[in-house]
């Protein structure tokens, strides 16, 4: 059927414009039609392809010959529009090729082919973004994960990947998505967010900003604790770029996010099994792996697992000024997790030692949180100071004060204030020639009592 067939066709069901050109639901008909012809003359090619700019132009010469040798009613913009569209379609990432280039948004939620909700600043929005039919968010989704040599069939059907800008990327497809083949990405910034960036976003404040820069240069063991999607990985990001240049750093991820700028990191990315079920590289294989690499820092992306008892060992052993993260609601419940995780780790270690293992590996907790308005927010810094009895002792060095309200556009009042409390761990950066001023510890009471 040629294109103007398929336009006669669609004004018959009623879906043509009002005389101002050809309506939403045709152009989406004559995308659709075109997707499917260059996808069946040119699939082979594209399968194929090494270089993408010879692809790009054999892709819009034969578009074009496509949309010229019919004598169709498509304005100028309507040629333009659907061919930009039809190209992203099959070159990039379908309908959500903009919304990764939006710096706005921060998440984007594929349902399934015909649901795509995003996040901007921190709230949930539904889109009117569709991707042709199943198979075509399935081409998009294997693009995505074959290009960090990941795979996802019925055989393995889910998959954590990330784009080469080190966005986060999570797909899962039938038979375990019952509605459909389900993609979430979580966007990172084109440049990495800097202490600065996270201060005018209202995540910490000059005070805080110090103390971690400190405590970084100082070589303490530091979590960071939080919920999903409430800038962890961000935060770690950040105060990653106060280790010293001249130190040697292994990163150890899933997936590789984490955007370093010192000149000797070394990056190290788990492997999911093959299709015979061999060749898995775990997270606790690579940690182990980094003690033999001469670290002066290791810098794991996420503690999830067994992995919990090799990196408290690390820690314990010589190699200070690790950073992690957690998920967790609180540090208390931080370290009840990392603790459960070890316990995960087969060996069957008393809960006593795992605590003391935890007390003596870990210096700081700092939990991150994201509010009802959207905004992320570091909400407590937590010194782990020793044992008493069975108990790990914790002591909070600054906490996020909610009392103070909200404003009339339900954003939050709150600000970061200090315990009065003094970290024991100051005559340790104070033996290393790091100074933090006493009033970064003043205390300030909240706002209601």
């Amino acid at each position: 059927m040629s294109l103007k067939e398929r336009i006669a066709e669609a004004a018959t069901a009623g879906v043509t414009g009002n005389g101002n050109g050809v309506s939403l639901a045709a152009k989406d008909a004559i995308k659709r039609q075109l997707h499917y012809l260059l996808i069946e003359e040119k699939g082979a090619e594209i399968a194929a392809a090494t270089d993408e700019i010879a692809l790009r132009m054999s892709i819009e010469a034969k578009l074009k010959e496509l949309l010229s040798r019919e004598n169709t009613p498509l304005s100028a913009v309507d040629r333009r529009e659907i061919s930009v569209d039809v190209l992203d379609n099959i070159l990039g990432y379908g309908p959500i090729q903009s919304l990764l280039e939006d710096p706005e948004i921060t998440e984007i939620m594929v349902n399934n082919s015909e649901t795509v909700y995003i996040e901007r600043l921190g709230r949930i929005h539904l889109t009117d973004r569709r991707f042709i039919d199943e198979a075509h968010l399935l081409r998009i989704i294997d693009k995505i994960v074959a290009q960090v040599g990941r795979r996802i069939d019925e055989a393995s059907p889910m998959v954590d990947a990330r784009l080469p800008d080190g966005s986060r990327v999570n797909a899962i497809i039938h038979p375990l998505a019952i509605n459909g083949p389900m993609l979430t990405i979580r966007k990172f910034s084109r440049e990495p967010y800097t202490v600065r960036d996270l201060i005018g976003f209202g995540t910490l404040d000059d005070r805080l900003a110090s103390f971690i820069d400190a405590s970084v240069r100082g070589k303490l063991n530091i979590l960071i604790s939080g919920g999903t999607g409430t800038g962890k990985t961000t935060l770690l990001n950040v105060m990653s770029s106060f280790v010293p240049d001249d130190e040697r750093i292994v990163t150890i991820e899933d997936a590789a996010e984490l955007r370093l700028s010192q000149s000797h990191v070394l990056r190290l990315e788990s492997r999911p099994p093959n299709i015979e079920g061999k060749g898995q590289i775990t997270i606790r294989d690579l940690v182990r792996n980094s003690l033999r690499m001469r670290p002066d820092r290791i810098i794991v992306g996420e503690v999830r697992g067994a992995e919990a008892l090799d990196m408290l060992q690390a820690m314990n052993t010589g190699h200070e000024g690790s950073l992690s993260t957690v998920h967790s609601n609180s540090p208390r419940d931080s370290l009840s997790r990392l603790e459960t995780m070890v316990l995960m780790s087969g060996f069957d270690l008393p809960v006593r030692a795992v605590r003391e293992q935890l007390a003596s590996a870990l210096d700081m907790v700092i939990q991150i949180a994201r509010l009802r308005d959207g905004s992320r927010r570091v909400v407590q810094v937590s010194e782990i100071s020793g044992m008493e009895g069975d108990t790990v002792v914790m002591q909070d060095i600054f906490y996020y004060d909610f009392s103070m309200g909200v404003d009339e556009h339900g954003a939050s009042l709150g600000r970061l204030k200090g315990t009065g409390l003094r970290p024991g761990f100051m005559e340790r950066l104070q033996d290393l020639g790091i100074r933090v001023e006493p009033e970064v510890f003043a205390y300030e009471p909240p706002a209601r009592r």
